[in-house]
């Protein structure tokens, strides 16, 4: 049986959950685990004044998260193994840090999804905010390893100088996707932004949406229409871990765009070819 948190009752103040670390908690009982000091406004509480807490994660190493996390923050950020369900919502910093186990949303997450994340994987079934896999403020890299994937629609610089790793939007996406990228995978399946790719020096930004994409910097320079066979690898993959991938993809052939040319220019994204 797993160790199972469920929400008593919705706050207006934010939770930082941070210190509940999978790790830590497979060697406690559940009352140990409610008396975990959370961050609460300007002091802490115990983790159970908000939430009820039954089972144990020493057998299967899993925690369940259950009701509108939305108010939140820090579930399994720093997470190295296991897995994490969220049977709701979820805050902002969402498997920030990560580096290894599986966390899985099934419903909306905030901004920061897997910021700075080093690998495991997490899946959001609706929609994710900003900054998807982005570094923080003042940082060097985003994630450098492991995957993200979004079902529906994510917010604006997804990817935001990512080194490694996969991020795919099923959905709509915003402005400035893959800004500063050092390396790595963005997948967008749908309608995306503005300024797509500024500043990356290498990697590669799929804008794989039927509708055509008229919003290229003028510093990504047209290279050739072609099939990459990589792409058909990535959609199996995809497939394979129940993401919504259309089914015309395959099938088509794409633009790729060198730049950018303000950094070290080889990075590439690839646009529907009409």
């Amino acid at each position: 049986m797993p160790l199972v948190l469920e929400l008593r009752m919705a706050t207006s103040i934010p939770l930082e959950v941070d210190a509940l670390r999978l790790e830590r908690v497979v060697t406690q009982p559940a009352d140990d685990v409610a008396r975990t000091l959370v961050g609460y406004g300007n002091g802490d509480v115990a983790l159970g004044e908000f939430f009820h807490v039954s089972g144990s994660a020493a057998e299967d190493e899993t925690i369940v998260w259950k009701g509108d996390c939305s108010r939140v923050k820090w579930i399994a950020a720093g997470l190295s193994r296991g897995f994490v369900r969220i049977e709701g919502n979820a805050g902002m910093h969402l498997g920030a840090g990560m580096s290894g186990g599986e966390i899985l949303v099934d419903g909306d997450v905030d901004d920061w999804l897997g910021a700075e994340m080093r690998g495991g994987r997490i899946h959001v079934r609706g929609n994710a905010g900003h900054l998807v896999g982005a570094v923080y403020r003042g940082g060097r890299r985003g994630m450098t390893g492991g995957e993200i994937l979004v079902d529906g629609n994510a917010g604006n610089e997804i990817g935001h100088t990512m080194r490694r790793g996969l991020i795919a939007i099923g959905g709509n996406a915003g402005d400035a996707i893959g800004a500063g990228m050092i390396a790595g995978t963005v997948l967008v399946f749908g309608i995306a932004g503005c300024r797509a790719g500024a500043g990356m020096k290498r990697g590669t930004i799929g804008l794989l949406s039927a509708e055509p994409f008229e919003q290229l910097l003028p510093t990504f320079h047209y290279s050739c229409t072609y099939c990459p066979s990589f792409l058909a690898l990535y959609l199996s993959h995809l497939r394979e871990l129940d993401f919504p991938v259309p089914g015309d993809v395959d099938v088509s052939s794409y633009r790729r765009f060198c730049g950018d040319l303000l950094e070290l220019g080889k990075g590439e994204i690839l646009t529907r070819s009409t």
